[in-house]
């Protein structure tokens, strides 16, 4: 059999390819590598199951959203009107106008702090009294640093919901794989059911010619009167126990054919009840040798099953920490650093006292000198801080931190009951492989000395030396073993197969790969 490539891409690559054209809906010819491919590619539970990548994926970039710097802006207009009250504010009414506009930059740190970075800009507007500038224009130019140094601290804890997303993806990839290694197995056995039905079906049929001609010769035989008539009715019972046999054997065949349409699923947007399904393949015996130590270190590195229950011990490591993490009291540092400007219209008063209320004359002054004085850092503000909380109780911490080591715990049994488990899956496998292959060489012998027997009861039959009783006997006989000839085919093929599957080589023995977009 050649083997082909397959290649599935997350996201339906496969799955969404239109259906197969070309084939007669009376009867389709597939060969064993055919129908696999074809089932990765149309079988609708596999269908259901590549899209979980996709989530897994979709998961993983909602999560790196957090480490993207964040950009706000912000506008707000005011104005304010109240009575006078007081003589510095001036008579009637007493008005406000203020604009504010400013922008920000947020980006979180790998140590679980945050790091800002905003410029805010007004404009003040007023009618009251002895302002010196007027309208007044303010740019603040600030740096803003705050950073966990307990709670909260680290790359592993600022990361954790990335971690935990690239190892649920990592999860969903060997989850899909095992879904794919059992789908091929599922095929392979379908399909070598299929071949054995039908080659079963041969043989009983071979069986039934023979019962048929051993008929018509007893009838000739009674006819003549060399024969008793009751010779006949052995060989009518025969035949009809073959016909009965003939029956079972069909309706086996359409349960097998069934079972592999249901996988494969050939014609996706069309009927396939009327569908025939021929395989082309037949059993082989081709001698494979393998040792069990080379079959359990394949196991190890290659089974999809395995590398889940690997990536989730690391996700539930990183829950561990976390939950420990918690754990500790709140201390925070808090860095804070600001360059204020400003700018505006500045009132000249009469000999430069603002309390005589005279104004001779204005200087004029915009806003972009208050920012630029603000990014010159003329006026030079800063703050250091530290924040120190401690719960008084932390019942909740204390349950999280007792359930991640638990989980933690009940993942590293898991892994070593799964890794027994492989070795036991992984011996059977191997040894059946080796029963299967004797017991093909068996079978082919009984078979040879069947027919031999069978030859020899004939010509005794003609001759006289022997009875009809015993020549059908051994027809029976020969129908037997040729059935578990191919029996012992089939099942050293399938024997094969499980070894595949055990192991986890399915996929890489026919180039089937999992790519993402």
């Amino acid at each position: 059999m050649t083997t082909k490539k397959a290649t599935l891409t997350l996201l339906l690559t496969i799955f969404l390819a239109g259906p197969v054209v070309g084939q007669e809906q009376a009867g389709m010819k597939l060969t064993l590598e055919d129908s696999i491919l074809k089932a990765l590619k149309n079988n609708l539970n596999l269908a259901v199951e590549v899209y979980n990548p996709e989530l897994a994926d979709a998961a993983l970039s909602q999560a790196r959203e957090f480490f993207l710097p964040s950009l706000d802006f912000n506008y707000d207009r005011e104005s304010t009107e109240s009575p006078s009250y007081w003589f510095l504010q001036g008579s009637g009414t007493s008005t406000l106008k203020m604009t504010n506009i400013g922008a920000s930059v947020v980006q979180q740190v790998p140590w679980g702090g945050n790091l800002s970075l905003s410029l805010q800009n007004y404009k003040s507007d007023t009618n009251q009294a002895f302002q010196l500038i007027n309208p007044r224009y303010g740019s603040t130019l600030r740096f803003d640093f705050t950073q966990p140094l307990l709670k909260n601290f680290g790359s592993k804890i600022a990361r954790r919901q990335i971690i935990v997303a690239r190892n649920n993806l990592d999860i969903s990839q060997s989850q899909l794989r095992t879904i794919l290694i059992a789908t091929v197995y599922q095929v392979q056995e379908a399909y070598w059911n299929l071949v054995y039905a039908i080659e079963s079906l041969k043989v009983k049929q071979q069986s039934l010619q023979l019962a048929r001609d051993l008929l018509t010769k007893n009838k000739r035989e009674v006819e003549v009167g060399t024969l008793a008539p009751l010779e006949v009715l052995n060989a009518e019972a025969t035949v009809a126990q073959r016909e009965a046999d003939i029956l079972q054997a069909e309706a086996l065949i359409m349960k097998s054919e069934d079972v592999l349409k249901n996988l494969v699923n050939p014609v996706p947007e069309g009927d396939i009840r009327s569908l025939k399904i021929e395989p082309v393949d037949r059993p082989a015996f081709k001698p494979v040798s393998i040792s069990l130590d080379e079959a359990l270190k394949e196991a190890m590195d290659r089974r999809p099953d395995l590398e889940v229950n690997k990536t989730t011990i690391l996700t539930n490591r990183v829950d561990f920490s976390a939950a420990r993490n918690q754990l500790l009291p709140q201390l925070d540092l808090k860095l804070s650093y600001w360059s204020p400007g400003i700018s505006g219209d500045r009132i000249l008063y009469l000999n430069n006292d603002p309390f005589l209320g005279v104004i001779i004359g204005k200087e004029k002054g915009g806003a972009s000198n208050a920012m630029r004085d603000a990014a010159k850092f003329l006026y030079q503000n800063w703050t250091v801080g530290l924040t120190l909380s401690v719960p008084v109780s932390n019942i909740v911490g204390r349950a999280n931190y007792a359930l991640a080591k638990l989980q933690l715990d009940q993942s590293l049994a898991r892994l070593k009951s799964q890794e027994q488990q492989i070795y036991l899956e992984v011996s059977d496998a191997v040894r059946s492989v080796e029963t299967d292959a004797k017991g093909v060489q068996a079978y082919r012998i009984a078979r040879e000395l069947a027919e031999k027997r069978l030859e020899a009861e004939t010509k005794k039959l003609n001759v006289g030396l022997t009875t009809n009783y015993f020549v059908l006997q051994y027809q029976e006989g020969l129908a037997n073993a040729r059935s578990m000839e191919i029996k012992s085919l089939v099942d050293y093929n399938l024997s094969q197969a499980r070894l595949e599957k055990a192991i986890g080589s399915s996929l890489q023995n026919r180039d089937i790969s999992l790519e993402n977009r």
